[in-house]
């Protein structure tokens, strides 16, 4: 009875010190467990702070880009303000080219007239795409007549006749002059045209042919360029 109570005794102190250990094996993992927490914890916090900046520079980045995109818009918008002046300026100076009327920028006509008697009527048309000025008188020569024929200078009007494209200007051809009577025969009329310092003719010539029956004689005169057919035709 003792030695079984002894066998008793030592295997109930056994199992006492094998529960001993375990307990004591059992607290040490949780103490690695429970240190390794803040290793984790600073893990994270450094992650964190690793990645702040970048958001930061993010943050920026649109702000400057913005800025740039504000100031290149800007740029743009007075660039386009400058050229549509610049155009509207051109647009302005084409309106006002002038050139000098000539037998390239018009087209000429020779009519008869039933009054005044012994007149023919010359008309300048502006062909071209500028107002042109149509000086002093146009400049005649019948068939191979060696000398322009002669301008009536009472005709002079009050400032040069200026054609838009399209508009006419006139002038009358006087055949008889005076109180003579034609008796000259004609077929073919030159008409050139005078420069601004009337000297003489300037561009190209316009040759005509003359109404049937046309006559002159010495006396033949032209009137200046007028504004209008009615002005032509007093003279």
């Amino acid at each position: 009875m003792r030695n079984l109570r002894f066998r008793s005794a030592a295997t109930a102190a056994t199992t006492a010190l094998v529960a001993a250990l375990a307990l004591t094996a059992c607290g040490q993992s949780d103490a690695v467990g429970a240190a390794s927490k803040p290793d984790t914890t600073t893990a994270s916090t450094a992650s964190t702070a690793s990645t702040s900046t970048p958001k930061d520079e993010a943050t920026e980045k649109p702000q400057d880009s913005t800025g740039e995109n504000a100031q290149t818009a800007s740029n743009n918008n007075s660039s386009s303000s400058n050229k549509a002046n610049s155009k509207g300026s051109g647009g302005n100076k084409k309106s006002n080219a002038r050139t000098t009327c000539t037998g390239g920028n018009t087209k000429v006509t020779v009519t008869n007239v039933t009054r005044p008697i012994n007149h023919l009527l010359v008309t300048a048309t502006n062909t071209g795409s500028k107002n042109c000025d149509a000086y002093y008188a146009p400049l005649l020569g019948f068939d191979d007549a060696q000398s322009v024929t002669q301008i009536n200078e009472d005709s002079q009007p009050q400032a040069v006749v200026t054609l838009s494209p399209g508009q006419s200007a006139y002038a009358s051809i006087a055949l008889g002059g005076g109180d003579g009577s034609p008796t000259t025969a004609a077929y073919k009329l030159s008409v050139s045209f005078s420069g601004r310092d009337n000297q003489g003719s300037v561009g190209s010539v316009a040759n005509l042919t003359l109404p049937k029956g046309t006559k002159t004689n010495n006396d033949t005169s032209v009137s200046y360029w007028q504004a209008t057919m009615a002005d032509a035709l007093t003279w």
